[in-house]
């Protein structure tokens, strides 16, 4: 419903994460027993949840530690993976710069031209560990970098920009056909970011598997400040939600939708399924892992962009490894670790033994779902407190 914000100019009321809360069913279901499992195309994966494409998430060695967990890391294939043949001493510099000297750094760094032999490298090194494969790029560079993917053995390609819609101009570039990338490809292609049902309905019918939702939404991510653009997730979610839906009677096929960015906690998570997410991509969760590149800092992907910088460094620390954070046992009390045991026990709680059954849960609006009865906590800044 919306509201005027002016003479004549009215805006409509959208959600995050911390407005709402999930309302328990009259039925509860043994966690152990609920199905959480992921298809994407024709693959399958045991858990729904995928690590963005980010250098401080997400080198090989990531890659492979969370295929063998059962999920999906996606490598970023402009990155300082395909930059650099030894990466070490990048990270290690990016990670004792100061703030003040950051991201110039970054942006020095991301000059270093890309190197296709290394794009099949890393993807080899990758499918050697007989985990899945999962890479990105942005549109412009898709087809070209599509089909070296492809033919190094990738499993899934991401085709991902801050703001990505099928019609899209420019006289300065050849603008990718989606539908046509889609078709040529033999393995399912993600397509992303974007916060609305029009483009989310445009996205699904160029053939592609998933369409990742969320603009602005990360914790490294400054393009709200900058741009000022962004939908709060769970408004986004569930409009992009909507569209699968009208799609899938359409057509008979299904399009994951895919929360992408703003889940800090297992509480987010849940909130993202019950709003309409088939999976999640989670960037700063995975990047406070002991596996996790970064060592303790994450960046956004936009962050070396040459002249308008989206982006920040951010410190997350390191709190634990990557099982921990995905599987547990927790260690902290702010819902940062044993993030798939959350899914499932939201979900017997919730009553609902699939995800799809978790995206019909009743939502309240609930702007103290945060801050009732947790004066204590908020106090000496433990548990939700933080």
């Amino acid at each position: 419903m919306s509201q005027f914000i002016g003479r004549d100019r009215k805006a409509r009321r959208a959600y995050g994460f911390d407005e709402i809360a999930l309302v328990p069913s009259d039925m509860t279901i043994n966690p152990d027993e609920v199905d959480i499992k992921l298809t994407l195309g024709d693959q399958t994966f045991g858990i729904p949840f995928l690590a963005s494409a980010m250098d401080g998430v997400v080198d090989p060695a990531f890659a492979i530690a969370m295929g063998k967990l059962g999920g999906l890391a996606v490598l970023n294939l402009e990155g300082i993976y395909v930059r650099y043949e030894d990466y070490q001493s990048i990270l290690e510099d990016i990670a004792t710069a100061t703030p003040e000297q950051a991201t110039k750094l970054v942006q020095k760094l991301y000059e270093e031209p890309i190197k296709e032999k290394l794009i099949a490298k890393r993807i080899r090194e990758i499918k050697k560990a007989k985990v899945p494969c999962a890479v990105s790029s942005i549109p412009q560079k898709a087809e070209k970098y599509g089909k070296i993917a492809e033919e190094a053995g990738a499993d899934i390609f991401v085709v991902q920009s801050t703001v990505t819609t099928v019609k899209h101009v420019s006289s300065a570039y050849k603008v990718v056909d989606f539908t046509k990338f889609c078709k040529s490809m033999k393995i399912p292609v993600l397509l992303g970011n974007c916060v609305t049902y029009k483009v989310a309905l445009d996205l699904a019918d160029t053939g592609c598997a998933g369409i990742l939702v969320g603009i602005g939404p990360g914790s490294a991510c400054t393009t709200r400040g900058v741009l000022g653009l962004g939908v709060p997730q769970v408004t986004a979610i569930a409009d992009c939600a909507a569209a699968r839906e009208v799609y899938y009677k359409k057509t008979g096929r299904r399009v994951a939708i895919i929360a992408d960015g703003g889940m800090s906690t297992g509480g987010d998570v849940c909130k993202s399924f019950a709003c309409g997410a088939d999976a999640v991509m989670v960037g700063s969760a995975f990047a406070r892992a002991k596996e996790a590149p970064g060592k303790g800092f994450h960046w956004g992907m936009a962050t070396p962009h040459a002249n308008l910088p989206r982006g920040t460094r951010i410190r997350v620390g390191t709190t634990g490894s990557l099982e921990q954070i995905l599987y547990g046992p927790a260690d902290l009390d702010d819902g940062t670790q044993n993030l798939v045991g959350a899914l499932r026990t939201s979900m017997g709680n919730l009553g609902a033994s699939t995800i799809p059954e978790m995206q019909l849960t009743e939502i309240v609006i609930a702007p103290a779902i945060r801050t009732e009865g947790k004066l204590f906590q908020s106090a000496q800044r433990v548990g939700m407190g933080k």
